[in-house]
């Protein structure tokens, strides 16, 4: 493309968790999710190598935030945001996944942290001194927004999907609760950084436009893990989504958003492979895998950095074998961030 250039910075299938992106148009440079995990204790490497890859990672993430303008947050997990580095924000306008709401309570108390860094560092003042007291507010049920996923049918897993949405709303009510508890984190201006809360917003810096999506699952319906936000960058007619953390993405509404954005470039996370039969059943791996074939199929995509989550065991090339069986039907490119740098993902090195 010639108006928007993009870098993988650090990419799970480089050794550790991360999910890093330097994106630069002629308006701006700016660094989507700044965070770095060592791999989990499943991972075939070596302790000893897995603490190499993230020093690494650490280390190409702060070289790459010297050249961005603007830092983007898309939820608060430490393989997407580094918990507080000055390096790193010093100086730079953040666009960040809102803590005050569509948050689970793990997420708010590491934003919570990270704020009070921030505070501390930039303006001297600790976080309750900014906190503010907030209105009750009413939510809306997330599942409204997706008429596809509520009418997809699981034939003899019917009745137990039904119940798991049943806990999901009264494990979305509590949510509710606890948000109009908590004091507001405010957006903040000091004079060395700039946090605005970037959640289904819009910034424009000349003819670049940086989009964001209204919070979205990470992962399954009701995820205990949270919201994220994904990131659509556009610059004269052309267009990079960044999604975050939407495992696959395994619901359909969401795989028909970034069908609808039809983007030139698609940065998305895969499912959890490494997680099966635990954390991911068969069956919301089919439904990432046939959301996947559907973003090939139905888009104009020609290059997809399918990584993150991914390449986390050596077997995922075989377990979602129909996802390239269709990009080579469509000649397109569907390669993990090491095979866009011209590597073999770690995973499947003989290395490890």
């Amino acid at each position: 493309m010639q108006h928007i250039e993009f870098k993988p910075i650090w990419f799970d299938s480089l050794g550790a968790k991360s999910a890093c992106t330097l994106v630069k148009t002629p308006d701006i440079s700016i660094l989507i999710d700044p965070g770095v995990a060592v791999m989990q204790p499943s991972f075939p490497a070596p302790e000893e190598m897995k603490v190499r890859w993230a020093r690494r990672a650490e280390r190409l993430i702060r070289r790459a935030s010297e050249e961005a303008e603007a830092i983007i947050i898309s939820h608060y997990h430490y393989d997407h945001f580094t918990d507080f580095d000055e390096k790193i924000y010093r100086g730079k306008l953040i666009l960040a996944k809102d803590p005050n709401e569509y948050i689970n309570d793990s997420q708010r108390k590491r934003a919570e942290k990270f704020y009070d860094h921030l505070s501390t560092k930039f303006g001297r003042r600790r976080l309750e001194e900014l906190m503010k007291p907030r209105k009750e507010k009413t939510y809306p049920d997330p599942m409204e927004d997706l008429p596809l996923a509520r009418s997809r049918r699981y034939g003899d897993y019917e009745e137990r999907k039904r119940e798991l949405l049943r806990l999901g709303k009264r494990w979305f009510r509590k949510r509710v609760e606890r948000w109009n508890k908590m004091p507001l984190i405010p957006e903040m201006k000091f004079k060395r950084c700039e946090v605005r809360f970037a959640d289904g917003r819009s910034f424009r810096f000349g003819g670049t436009e940086v989009r964001f999506t209204k919070p979205q699952f990470h992962g399954i319906e009701y995820a205990r893990v949270g919201w994220v936000i994904s990131t659509i960058i556009t610059c004269r007619g052309e267009k990079l989504i960044h999604t975050s953390d939407l495992e696959g993405p395994v619901i359909e509404d969401q795989a028909q958003r970034i069908i609808d954005e039809n983007p030139d470039i698609l940065i998305v996370d895969g499912p959890s492979t490494y997680l099966i039969p635990y954390m991911l059943n068969l069956i919301n791996l089919r439904r990432a895998i046939e959301n996947m074939c559907r973003i090939i199929e139905e888009t104009d995509t020609k290059l997809i950095i399918y990584d993150h989550h991914l390449p986390r065991e050596p077997r995922y090339p075989e377990r979602v074998k129909k996802v390239y069986e269709s990009a080579k039907r469509r000649r397109k490119k569907v390669l993990t961030a090491a095979e866009y740098m011209g590597k073999r993902p770690v995973v499947l090195s003989r290395k490890t």
